[in-house]
């Protein structure tokens, strides 16, 4: 017979054992024994254990206000908008102490503008593990929902895990990458959790945070942008009214988006729709100079307009944004230092 204990303090696992018991009464028994005296001696000392192992409590997740405001200052490059918009609505939630409903944000942009990079942010100044905590999910809509065939039970699974996380921790964080891509009946089955419910079968949901990332919208915000620069205008002139009712229809039009057929936009749950704005060469220096650093690499102004002007932007006579964005740098460097 296999005996398994565990000990659970303020959602996580301080401890587990198991222990094999032959056919006699008294290996239970001792078995038995031994447990109870170890779980007292955890349980008593358990103010110890918070920081060896990652607990929901807040020595292990604690919003950091000052910290995000200085990495989308130092980090993030050519997003004024959704930098205003992302410190102003997370700080909003985490600083509420009885939200109505969970955080729902969805980032949208072409590629390489920034989107995972500021989900990263949000994680690191939340949780101490950052994107490592037991408690962040990243689901991908390509690499974990391939097959359209397979659906519901992705649905089952899906509704499992955030239900089962979110009873261990109301602090989770779920974030959804290529949204544009996922099965318009998946965004469905999460609604439930994103809605205004003081709770649902016991387990309440307004403490947690929801990500979307998505390429829909992204030709609107590079229209803006554009039209913006064709009038003489600084990019820094253009605010979220420029941009938010124009993408949220955008996305709610695109036939080709998840969010389509789904009724997250009609029904209000999305709290904020954030642009992320093509990059411009400029921002691409900066991005390279980064890198370059990160690497371990003297910062090379020389070596990166090398391979910035080796990119592809458009308009294509006037060069002005950058079509790949950030995401090629990390690659394309090695190639010049």
């Amino acid at each position: 017979m296999r005996l398994t204990c565990r000990l659970l303090v303020a959602g996580c696992v301080c401890w587990s054992w198991s222990v094999t018991a032959g056919i006699e009464p008294i290996s239970t028994s001792i078995a038995v024994g031994m447990a109870a005296a170890l779980t007292g001696f955890l349980a008593r000392y358990q103010h110890l254990l918070y920081y060896f192992q990652e607990c929901c409590r807040p020595e292990w997740i604690s919003y950091n206000k000052t910290g995000l405001k200085h990495d989308l200052d130092k980090k993030l490059y050519g997003q004024h908008v959704a930098h205003q918009v992302i410190l102003k609505a997370v700080t909003g939630f985490m600083n509420n102490e009885n939200p109505k409903k969970p955080l729902v944000l969805s980032l949208h942009g072409w590629t390489g503008t920034g989107k995972n990079f500021v989900s990263q942010l949000i994680a690191e100044n939340i949780y101490q593990k950052g994107m490592k905590s037991n408690f962040v999910h990243l689901f991908t809509a390509t690499a974990h929902f391939p097959h359209e065939a397979h659906i519901d039970k992705y649905k089952t699974h899906l509704q499992e895990w955030i239900r089962g996380n979110v009873s261990i921790c109301p602090r989770s964080m779920f974030i959804f990458d290529e949204m544009d891509k996922m099965h318009p009946g998946l965004i469905d089955s999460i609604k439930p959790y994103l809605d205004f419910y003081d709770n649902l079968n016991g387990v309440s949901y307004r403490q947690a945070i929801f990500i979307f990332l998505s390429n829909s919208g992204g030709e609107k915000i590079v229209e803006v942008a554009l039209d913006f620069w064709k009038e003489g205008k600084e990019r820094e002139e253009i605010n979220l009214k420029d941009l938010e009712v124009a993408l949220s229809l955008s996305v709610f039009n695109n036939k080709n988006s998840g969010f389509w057929h789904t009724s997250l936009i009609d029904k209000n749950l999305v709290d904020f729709f954030v642009p992320f704005l093509p990059l411009e060469y400029k921002h691409v220096i900066q991005c390279g100079l980064a890198e370059m650093v990160s690497k371990g690499h003297a910062p090379d102004k020389e070596v990166v307009e090398t391979m910035a002007r080796d990119l592809n932007y458009f308009p294509k006579e006037e060069r002005v944004f950058s079509m790949q964005g950030c995401k090629v740098i990390p690659a394309r460097l090695d190639f010049y230092v």
